[in-house]
């Protein structure tokens, strides 16, 4: 790591199970099919939303996903073991070079990084573009220290210890993360850098959790603790969440508003795979969600079953998605992608 809250949401990962029915341009499914998929945390609670809305309408199809970290999607994906992966961060031409039946990234939704806290006491926090990567590279290490003083006159900081709370799993979430604070920051780039799972060199009091639901657990039960999650985890579990300074100095709340404005001008290439580092305006830590489909399945039925449930998210899915706060696919790219997928997929 428009369409940029980049999903009523679970803070659970959990098996997500969807039906569908069989359209008549997909008529040779001809019987039920299962899809396995497994990958990012971050759209979980969308996909389970999607599951359920699906099984109001189509009993033929039944999608089970399992959100394991962007990192285990890919890897999956490449060993050929799900019917599709998941993933907030877009492969890389290496690794879709691996995939022995071909892959397509299919953009289902975009949101926000959120950056959460729990500091007694305190109930608003604004991090600048200087404050918040030297946070995170291990530069600042307590709660009252001057730069955050700076960002924050008249609140009373404590004079606490700074325990951060990252993923223990290689993650999407991660790569959008420090994606961006590679972006704003030559130091936290060259210390940190943008990676689906960094060493987090420099950091002191790390915690470290698995899946977005991992790490807000354990910032919702950690006095002074700070992480960053996708932004409905954030507000599942009630979590205080930093107004971040964008590109245009404006200190920002992970809004669907502000990830939209984000995502306004993202332009998408051919193999719909972009990097959204450092947005011109709105919520600056936003991303994209993908589901990984193979070009090539073992049999037309599989194959046609993967083509409704694509074409079922990106038609009917993506009603939903203001709903649970990710931004929605521009309709233009949604043509384009379904025009890919279902003269491609076999």
């Amino acid at each position: 790591m428009s369409f940029s809250t980049f999903f009523n949401r679970a803070v659970t990962t959990s098996i997500v199970t969807a039906a569908i029915t069989l359209s008549p341009a997909l008529s040779n499914v001809v019987k039920a099919q299962t899809l396995n998929g497994a990958g990012a945390t971050f759209p979980a609670p969308l996909y389970e939303r999607y599951a359920r809305e699906v099984t109001k309408k189509h009993p033929n199809l039944k999608v089970n996903y399992q959100g394991i970290g962007s990192g285990g999607g890919i890897r999956q994906t490449i060993a050929g073991t799900v019917d599709f992966g998941g993933s907030d961060a877009a492969m890389t031409d290496a690794d879709m070079a691996k995939v022995k039946r071909g892959v397509i990234l299919v953009p289902t939704a975009g949101g926000a990084v959120s950056v959460v806290y729990n500091v007694p006491g305190v109930n608003k926090l604004r991090l600048s573009r200087k404050t918040l990567p030297a946070i995170f590279s291990g530069q600042i290490s307590k709660w009252n220290d001057p730069q955050i003083k700076a960002d924050n006159p008249g609140v009373n900081l404590p004079d606490l210890p700074i325990k951060f709370v990252v993923r223990a799993d290689s993650s999407g979430t991660t790569f959008i993360f420090t994606n961006h604070l590679s972006a704003i920051s030559g130091y936290f780039k060259g210390r940190i850098g943008a990676n689906t799972a960094p060493r987090w060199q420099g950091l002191r009091n790390v915690l470290k959790g698995k899946g977005n639901p991992g790490v807000a657990a354990l910032v919702s039960r950690t006095t002074g603790a700070i992480g960053y999650v996708e932004q409905s985890y954030a507000d599942r579990n009630k979590l205080k969440s930093a107004e971040i300074q964008n590109k245009a100095g404006q200190f920002v709340d992970p809004s669907l508003a502000s990830a939209n404005a984000a995502l306004a001008s993202v332009n998408f290439p051919d193999n719909y795979r972009v990097f959204v580092n450092d947005p011109s305006t709105g919520y600056p830590i936003v991303g994209l969600t993908w589901m990984m489909i193979y070009k090539n399945y073992p049999d037309a039925a599989k194959a046609n079953a993967v083509k409704q449930w694509i074409n079922w998210v990106l038609k009917d899915g993506q009603q939903f998605n203001d709903d649970l706060g990710y931004t929605r696919i521009p309709s233009s790219v949604v043509n384009r992608v379904l025009q890919t997928v279902n003269s491609t997929v076999k």
